[in-house]
């Protein structure tokens, strides 16, 4: 049988054409988004309210969010165009990317991105991880202390995200972003933030240096760029890049 080629998988298996990974870098507000939809459980059988949110990529600031009963292109639609508004976005300036879900794809997010300017970005089918962020904003909603297990109705549903909303942009310090907040490192006010940490730890070490075994301390900063499939470019051989000085400087070479 196996010399006739009568041996094989007899499953009708579908083969997915291979799709190149989406590239994105964000090195500063407001110039990617990323979305998703993510749903929340009712107190009924079967009930469950759909939650929109938008979080810009380089500071996790939420942009915009919106809670409905059903998953619409037009709802999606309404949300970006009133978040691109709100932030008085120039055409040609934002990216946005998502997955490939059906509201992702619907006719109205493409009308509203070519009226707007806006570059799509979408994640390859069947890939996970590809919307990482949207996804990681999902597990801090969910894994948040005073996440309900269930909603009684929508106005539940919106007065709880209105709260947490406030949380996570305002008094969430978020490890990613040097412990800063989404809104310090949105609307610029993390430079000054990382100054008066610097200069109290500077106090406390020339008041006490004995208890700082590795130094002076310096605080945690933001990075510099945030990306989803971003190429990561590494030194040249025998180069290091110093975090203090941004210059490439010379190691020396043992045998």
């Amino acid at each position: 049988m196996a010399e006739n080629q009568a041996v094989r998988d007899r499953r009708n298996q579908l083969h997915h054409p291979a799709r190149p990974a989406p590239q994105v870098v964000a090195r500063r507000p407001n110039q990617v988004w990323v979305w998703d939809i993510t749903r929340l459980l009712g107190t009924l059988k079967y009930q469950c309210f759909y939650l929109y949110l938008v979080l810009d990529l380089f500071s996790r600031f939420i942009v915009g969010w919106l809670i409905a009963e059903r998953q619409s292109g037009d709802y999606a639609e309404q949300l970006l165009a009133a978040s691109f508004k709100r932030f008085q976005l120039e055409p040609g300036q934002l990216t946005v990317h998502s997955d490939n879900g059906g509201p992702m794809t619907a006719k109205p997010i493409e009308w509203l991105f070519s009226d707007l300017g806006i570059q799509p970005s979408l994640s390859r089918p069947h890939i996970a991880n590809d919307n990482p962020h949207a996804e990681a904003g999902f597990k801090t909603l969910k894994y948040h202390p005073t996440y309900p297990d269930r909603f009684e109705d929508l106005h539940h549903a919106c007065t709880w995200m209105r709260d947490f909303e406030h949380w996570y942009c305002y008094e969430h310090h978020h490890t990613t972003l040097g412990l800063m907040t989404p809104a310090a490192v949105h609307f610029g006010l993390a430079d000054q933030l990382w100054l008066k940490r610097q200069a109290v730890l500077q106090a406390a070490y020339q008041a006490h240096p004995q208890r700082f075994s590795h130094g002076q301390p310096v605080p945690p900063r933001w990075p510099d760029q945030v990306g989803i499939n971003a190429p990561k470019t590494l030194p040249l051989s025998g180069e290091c890049l110093s975090n203090d000085t941004k210059l490439l400087l010379p190691v020396s070479k043992t045998p």
